[in-house]
């Protein structure tokens, strides 16, 4: 690639470059002298399960990585004691050691569906910022001041607001600065709501006689509704983990518009070639349901391989257009049944096909919903303790859903 090639494959779908112009002179030298960028991203393990949301950070170190940089996948393993304050109207509960420890393990496994394992180096925060010690720690501390940490649009607003913020989420940003300090970081990468916490490590690395790194923000991905952000809270997420057929039922489930964001986020084809797909179907040269389909089936042939996407989406048109339905196909999900029967509109919750008891209602009225291929009308529809496995359909997706006595 020349330059700008490599500038319009590395800057593809951000938001913030912090500065462009910087992240040119690294490139220029790095090609010049041979030495590969240093490109950090840091993962506080809050929850053991990444979605495609994540996957947006995790491509963009991928295409460092397809360039010959060097990509530092950061599990933040001391900062996720402190309790990320992004985003956060009060403080945020620690982590204990042990959720910790597990979470990132869980990560490990699951970046790498990504990231070429040969190629990424896996670090923990607490290997450096547990020697600093108290000491270093009050001399990190002194290096910013309470005015630089209020223009932080978190603590602004409850500190207008009269709510309280602890003094230990001050020293999260900091923490999170002193990473790039340790590791030299060229380049940080993270999601635009991060853009605070990796300004202070620019901030502070030329005080360490350090060149500033260049900070890259990617979007934050809106979920399956095409509304909220992807949550897994929210049952608006694709998990990484989740089967191919599972998997590409739920992309197929988005918007016609949102799609090109997914193409735009998710995959690995150019600005430029997302936008001449998008001109074919403008023209009627391209259907949008096509487009769709080749759409979810680049996504899952990245977690899985392109012969599982293809025959996922063999078995979704064969569901869809012929009518078909293999149960073999299926995400097979359990779900405990007490003595006197459960709801079905729970079910639809707990098989995430649903973002909420009354989201599952509103489904059902309104026959979207069907068990063993008939269809549902009725909300307070439940299921019997002593049903047997069914097919659950919600729209275009379908599950398998194996009932089991509650307490087995």
């Amino acid at each position: 690639m020349t330059l700008d090639e490599q500038l319009a494959y590395l800057t593809k779908g951000c938001v913030d470059i912090v500065r462009a112009v910087d992240l040119r002179s690294k490139l220029e030298r790095s090609a010049r002298t041979g030495t590969p960028l240093t490109v950090k991203v840091g993962f506080d393990p809050t929850a053991p399960d990444l979605h495609l949301g994540h996957t947006v950070l995790l491509r963009k170190m991928k295409h460092f990585q397809d360039l010959g940089h060097r990509v530092i996948f950061l599990i933040g393993d001391f900062t996720g004691l402190i309790g990320d304050p992004t985003g956060r109207s009060k403080t945020r509960p620690p982590l204990t050691t042990e959720d910790i420890a597990r979470n990132a393990e869980t990560y490990k496994a699951q970046v790498f569906t990504l990231l070429d394992p040969e190629k990424t180096v896996v670090d923990f925060n607490s290997r450096w910022l547990m020697a600093l010690g108290a000491d270093g720690l009050v001399r990190l501390a002194a290096r910013y001041n309470v005015a630089q940490m209020l223009e932080r649009r978190d603590f602004k607003q409850r500190f207008e607001a009269g709510k309280p913020i602890a003094i230990h989420e001050f020293l999260y940003s900091l923490a999170q600065a002193y990473d790039s300090v340790f590791l030299k970081a060229d380049v940080e990468l993270g999601g635009t709501d991060q853009l605070f916490n990796l300004n202070v490590g620019r901030d502070l690395m030329p005080g360490y006689g350090l060149e500033a790194q260049v900070v890259m923000t990617t979007p934050l991905l809106e979920g399956l509704d095409g509304v909220e952000k992807m949550s897994k809270s929210l049952g608006n997420y694709v998990g990484v983990a989740e089967p191919a057929g599972e998997m590409f039922g739920k992309l197929m489930s988005v918007s016609d518009e949102l799609m090109w964001k997914y193409y735009l986020l998710l995959t690995d084809l150019s600005e430029a070639d997302v936008n001449a797909l998008k001109g074919q179907v403008a023209a009627g040269a391209l259907h949008p349901k096509d487009a769709k389909i080749d759409m979810a089936k680049r996504i899952a042939a990245d977690f899985h391989s392109m012969a599982a996407a293809s025959d996922a989406a063999e078995a979704f048109q064969a569901r869809f257009a012929r009518g078909e339905i293999s149960v073999e196909t299926l995400a097979n999900i359990r779900v405990a049944v007490p003595a006197g029967g459960v709801a079905l509109s729970k079910i639809l919750v707990e098989a995430g096909l649903a973002t909420s008891a009354a989201d599952a209602g509103r489904k059902i009225q309104q026959g979207g919903v069907r068990v063993d291929r008939e269809k549902v009308t009725d909300g307070r529809a439940r299921i019997d303790a002593a049903r047997t496995a069914f097919l659950l359909e919600v729209g275009r997706r379908a599950v398998r859903i194996t009932p089991e006595p509650e307490g087995r």
